[in-house]
């Protein structure tokens, strides 16, 4: 049994070593995402921390914070990271947290939503590429949004500067 719930204080370690066991062997990370968590904590910029338990043990986390874009629109969010810890991983638990965090932060008035992460996986919330939405330095297939409105702004995204931490 999986429980979905807030980030309370007593989750800080637990949700580093997950994070830092889901991405130790991911191709494309450079095993800075407990960093990007830890900054964004440290710049009181997660609008929305998410954990999964199963018997009393944190095995997930997801995290959002706010994004901002170009052309002045506001309300838009960051998703990420989002981690299980590997033997918990293909269990459906990364989606749950993930259709948590996007209703709890749709109920929160975001408008909309970005990652960066693998279409294949992404498309089944909904995410898809948005050719006038663009983050620099990343390629443009991997850079996902989510609008939760019938407005799509048009602009150069950025993600807050914890996701450029590297320790």
């Amino acid at each position: 049994m999986i429980t979905i719930r807030k980030e309370e204080a007593r989750d800080i370690e637990a949700i580093d070593q997950v994070t830092r066991a889901a991405f130790e062997h991911h191709p494309i990370s450079q095993q800075t995402e407990h960093f990007i968590i830890r900054a964004l904590r440290a710049a009181n910029a997660m609008s929305l921390s998410l954990v999964a338990e199963s018997d009393g043990r944190v095995v997930g986390h997801i995290a959002f914070s706010p994004a901002t874009i170009s052309d002045g629109t506001n309300s838009w969010y960051g998703i990420g990271p989002l981690a299980v810890e590997p033997s918990f991983q293909k269990q459906g638990i990364g989606t749950a947290l993930m259709r948590a965090g996007l209703a709890l932060i749709q109920e929160m008035g975001a408008k909309g939503c970005l990652l960066v992460g693998d279409p294949n996986y992404y498309r089944r919330f909904g995410f898809r590429n948005v050719p006038v939405l663009v983050h620099e330095g990343i390629p443009q297939e991997v850079f996902l949004a989510l609008p939760m409105t019938g407005t799509v702004p048009e602009g150069v995204v950025e993600l807050h500067p914890a996701f450029l931490a590297r320790e």
